[in-house]
């Protein structure tokens, strides 16, 4: 229990710094439904159904028609939840830092990510580094930076195109990829297959990629952010996608997210980010299992 309570306070420390980092950037803080009618038809990701509605996954949906209503700087912590998640890594249900920023793309979001945990950081007393499972990593800007490609062309035992091919993409990159990023300093791998970005806005000039990264240290993926797709019918033909592959994969379909759809009309173009909170408190606290930064698991209960 002491090691429990200790981590409970750093915990509690680096959420009030998360809080400051944003209130003294000048960000609203705001609160959206834990219970919605449609959540977002991603294939990987499975809601937890409650009645007629379902508990949010993300309170991604919900925020954008926030920006669509012309709030222009909003994050928030809240609680998120995912069926079949558990693991060293995964509970069914999480806390989620999760913000967005209008006017801006996914590079200056790589710029406001390092910012963020280079603050926290510093506000609970890490200096320029942290050490996890042994090994030191250094903070020092500026961070990493590598693409999909050059990843797997760096570490995969198969193509990217091949990996694409058989469906295996995500595997590969959770089993031979994932293992090798930012062990020294925090890195941004980035520029994800456009399958691999269903509200993600496609790069101009190669629509073959989409402009989304994830933050890796230590080989724990933190976050996952995207420059916005703001076009309501490229979103729709998306969705529809997404809720073909659920249905020939035995799935749930879920119902599409029509008020979300309206509101993309009047969204402007935006940075977003989701970053793991308890995933955050294991780094800081060095430990390899989420279950020693959380105050109760499921098996708690």
């Amino acid at each position: 229990m002491p090691k429990l309570k200790k981590h409970l306070k750093l915990r509690a420390d680096i959420i009030r710094s998360a809080r400051s980092f944003f209130y003294n950037k000048g960000y609203l803080e705001v609160e959206t439904p834990l219970r919605i009618p449609a959540p977002a038809p991603e294939t990987f990701i499975d809601a937890v159904e409650t009645g007629d509605f379902f508990l949010q996954a993300s309170p991604e949906l919900c925020m954008k028609r926030l920006l669509s209503s012309g709030y222009k700087r909003i994050f928030q912590i809240c609680r998120c939840f995912r069926q079949a998640e558990r693991g060293e890594k995964h509970l069914p249900e999480f806390t989620m830092l999760e913000w967005y920023t209008a006017n801006s793309n996914y590079l200056d979001m790589m710029e406001q990510c390092e910012d963020l945990i280079r603050k926290i950081t510093r506000n609970t007393g890490f200096g320029g580094q942290i050490k996890y499972q042994g090994k030191k990593i250094s903070l020092a800007h500026p961070w990493d930076r590598m693409s999909v490609a050059q990843a797997f062309e760096k570490f995969s035992s198969v193509s990217m195109q091949t990996a694409l091919e058989q469906d295996r993409l995500d595997e590969i990159i959770g089993l031979e990829i994932e293992p090798n990023l930012g062990l020294e300093k925090p890195l941004f791998l980035y520029d994800y297959p456009a399958s691999s970005g269903a509200l993600a806005k496609l790069k101009p000039d190669n629509s073959n990629f989409a402009e989304r990264f994830e933050l890796y240290i230590s080989g724990i993926e933190l976050c996952n952010a995207f420059s916005e797709l703001t076009d309501p019918d490229e979103q729709r033909e998306r969705f529809e996608h997404e809720i073909r592959v659920r249905r020939l994969s035995g799935k749930k379909e879920y119902p599409m997210p029509g008020k979300f759809l309206d509101a993309l009309h009047f969204m402007p173009e935006a940075s977003g980010n989701a970053l793991g909170v308890d995933r955050l408190v294991m780094l800081f606290a060095d430990t390899a299992e989420i279950d020693d930064v959380v105050a109760f698991t499921p098996e708690d209960l």
